[in-house]
């Protein structure tokens, strides 16, 4: 194999590395299963701050919801 064969093999071998990797980080089923994984993990290992963070979310949408139906804009 000459030297530019050999140059060329190295290029398209780094080509197809760099194409893979932008393919993975465009992969959006597969980044939202690791976040979920990862989500699931969190919640495992501690649940309070997930069960804070959602007592927080329905307060402020009964809030706003409370804040629509009660306001004087009539």
């Amino acid at each position: 194999m000459s030297s530019i064969e050999s140059r060329i093999a190295t290029s398209r071998a780094e080509l197809q590395g760099t194409l893979d990797a932008i393919e993975d980080k465009l992969n959006v089923p597969k980044r939202v299963n690791e976040l979920t994984t990862r989500a699931r993990l969190s919640y495992d290992i501690n649940p309070l701050p997930w069960i804070i963070g959602a007592a927080v979310a329905a307060v402020a949408v009964v809030g706003i919801i409370a804040w629509a139906v009660l306001s004087d804009d009539d």
